[in-house]
Parts: structure tokens; C-alpha cells; sequence
């Protein structure tokens, strides 16, 4: 009598550890409906020392890491063009975006129909510490080497150690959210720290 074995269920490996996830549990689509409330700021992922090896990709997936090292980790898909330069390059930087920076976020994002290097004829660049492209006057700038890499299914999670930050505190940060461009100042019913009972407590309590 022949046993019949389900297949496992996919996995992500995260160094030593292994996450098993459930073979869609639901319709994708409800997944990327309730993505979209969720506000995230917009930034250019850049890599290349070399003109005309330069690239580049809009994202909203990168956060910060930890500040011993500084790091941070952006998400980013196999099929971007950056994705296997980073991986030669060894070295990126993240830019974030402020609200006079919507037309530079479609055109890194592909959708002006312009690519690679092209891409570095909008916008004031600089090469960073790294020699990779930083945005002169991004609302903040992390210019990286590439500490680790994690592979899921369709992205690479890069892990980049801070070599060089730049930051304008007047600028307006882009905030991508429901499929639109906004700026914080737009968004009604704000909160600051000062109205909340936690208010004596600092952002390192939660982080």
C-alpha cells in the first residue's frame, strides 16, 4: 500500500531559522487591498560607482535596521534591474523622498519609461562614501555597504550597514498611501508624541 505524502509547506529561511507559511491562505489580492492602507515613505534604492552602470528602483520597503550598527534592510524584487547590480556592487544607498520628489519617484518606478542610467539625468546627485549615487536633496540619505542578504520567493531582503547619512529637516517627507502621493501635513486627525499619555517616553522604549 502506497502512503500518499502532502507537500510540505513553503518556507522562508532566515539564517538558522525556518518559517513555515501556509500555500495561500487567502485571495493575493485582499492582501495588496489592505497594503495599500498602509502608509509607507518613498524612497530610491541607487547603486553604481560608474556612470552609465548606474540603476536604481522606487520602494517603500526599507526601514531602519538598528542603530548599533546603523543599518537598515530594503526589500527588493529579483526582477529589478538594481537587484543583481547591489549584489556586484556590494554597496547602495536609500534616499527618501520629499513632496517635490513625486515626478523623480514615477520615473525611477518605470513608469515614465525611462531606465538605468537614464534615470540619473532627473534629480541633483552626488557619489557617496560608497561611490554609489545619493540624492543631494533628499529628505535623508543612507549611503551603504551590504552587510547580509536573505532570499524569499520573489524578493531579496538586503541588510545595509551605514557608511555616510545626510538629512534636511525642513523638507516635507512623500508618503505613498490608497495608491496616491501624499505629504504628513495632508493627512487629517494627526497624533504628535505630545498628546499621548507616553509622551515622557522616548521612540528607543518601543524600538
Amino acid at each position: 500500500m502506497r502512503v500518499r505524502r502532502e507537500p510540505a509547506a513553503p518556507a522562508i529561511i532566515f539564517g538558522d531559522f525556518r518559517v513555515t507559511v501556509d500555500a495561500n491562505p487567502f485571495d493575493a489580492k485582499d492582501f495588496k487591498h489592505a497594503m495599500r492602507q498602509c502608509a509607507g515613505a518613498v524612497a530610491l534604492v541607487t547603486v553604481g560607482a560608474e556612470h552609465g552602470k548606474r540603476t536604481g528602483l522606487t520602494v517603500t520597503s526599507a526601514c531602519s535596521l538598528s542603530d548599533n550598527p546603523p543599518s537598515l534592510i530594503v526589500c527588493v524584487n529579483r526582477n529589478a534591474s538594481a537587484h543583481a547590480r547591489i549584489r556586484e556592487e556590494g554597496a547602495f544607498a536609500i534616499n527618501f523622498l520629499h513632496e517635490d520628489h513625486a515626478l523623480l519617484a514615477l520615473t525611477f518606478s518605470g513608469q515614465k519609461g525611462v531606465n538605468g542610467d537614464d534615470r540619473f539625468a532627473f534629480g541633483q546627485w552626488t557619489r557617496g562614501a560608497t561611490g554609489a549615487p545619493v540624492l543631494s536633496d533628499a529628505v535623508a540619505a543612507f549611503d551603504c555597504v551590504l552587510a547580509q542578504e536573505f532570499e524569499t520567493k520573489t524578493h531579496s531582503i538586503f541588510v545595509g550597514e551605514v557608511r555616510d547619512v545626510s538629512h534636511s529637516d525642513g523638507a516635507a517627507p512623500l508618503v505613498y498611501l490608497r495608491s496616491s502621493f501624499h505629504v504628513p501635513h495632508e493627512i487629517r486627525g494627526t497624533v504628535t508624541v505630545g498628546d499621548l499619555d507616553s509622551r515622557h517616553l522616548s521612540w528607543s522604549d518601543f524600538s
